[in-house]
């Protein structure tokens, strides 16, 4: 079985997209677990309408944490509430790569969903990051990880010290018990909703000098970057469709 964990806050208007996208597939031997952080919305109506089981989050790393802990799969996939699965047969061929190189842990390419040069050529620059990056210091966006319950109980899952790039350092450790790699197949759609609020270049000095810090200072577990993740406003777009234009 797959257990699929979503960290949620006062996501109403985009998590419908995510868990209709989820209930297309092809793939049925899932779960759905919603982590949500004490919303102040209708999250946790619209995942239990879905089906969905909804339990207690927090901030990003103990929201995928609580997810983890509550799942009954042998693989675990991480998603971002914002994101859309790409069509029917995402998770069937993306399980089964992943089952077929033998990997403990895997990150999907991402692709905007947006029609900007910019986003376009920024996402595509992180997935070359990505797989030149893949077998020495793993990296991977926490929109969409894989990887195997067992690998995630060794690591003691995400840590929740770490205020930017927990993704980064939670694959990271996983590729020094397991084998991880940059998933082939397909790539999932991804919001610029973060893009849009804080300013393309803004995010992308704050990325670099993180990634700075990290080689250089180790991980972030200060608020030097002040990156919220947007826990601290609602979020306000909304879609006309779930897929990628």
């Amino acid at each position: 079985m797959l257990s699929i964990i979503i960290p949620a806050y006062n996501e109403e208007e985009y998590l419908p997209f995510l868990l209709r996208s989820i209930q297309g597939q092809t793939y049925k031997d899932y779960e759905v677990i919603v982590a949500d952080a004490a919303s102040t919305d209708t999250t946790r109506e619209v995942a239990a309408s879905f089906g969905a089981r909804v339990v207690a989050g927090g901030k990003v790393a103990v929201g995928r944490n609580n997810g983890a802990a509550a799942a009954k799969g042998e693989n675990l996939l991480f998603l971002d509430a914002d994101v859309v699965l790409p069509d029917p047969w995402f998770l069937q061929i993306t399980i089964a790569e992943f089952e077929k190189r033998g990997l403990g842990a895997a990150a999907c390419k991402i692709d905007p969903l947006s029609d900007k040069k910019i986003d376009k050529v920024f996402h595509e620059v992180f997935n070359y990051f990505m797989l030149v990056t893949q077998a020495t210091v793993p990296h991977a966006p926490g929109s969409c990880i894989f990887v195997k319950k067992s690998v995630h109980e060794k690591l003691h899952g995400f840590d929740p010290e770490i205020t930017l790039a927990e993704d980064h350092d939670y694959v990271n450790r996983a590729g020094k018990i397991a084998k991880f790699g940059v998933l082939k197949t397909s790539k999932i759609p991804v919001s610029v909703r973060r893009f849009d609020r804080d300013g393309r270049l803004n995010i992308m000095i704050k990325y670099l000098l993180c990634e700075l810090h990290l080689r250089t200072r180790g991980k972030v577990t200060s608020d030097i970057f002040k990156y919220t993740f947007g826990y601290d406003k609602k979020p306000t777009a909304s879609r006309d469709t779930g897929k990628k234009k």
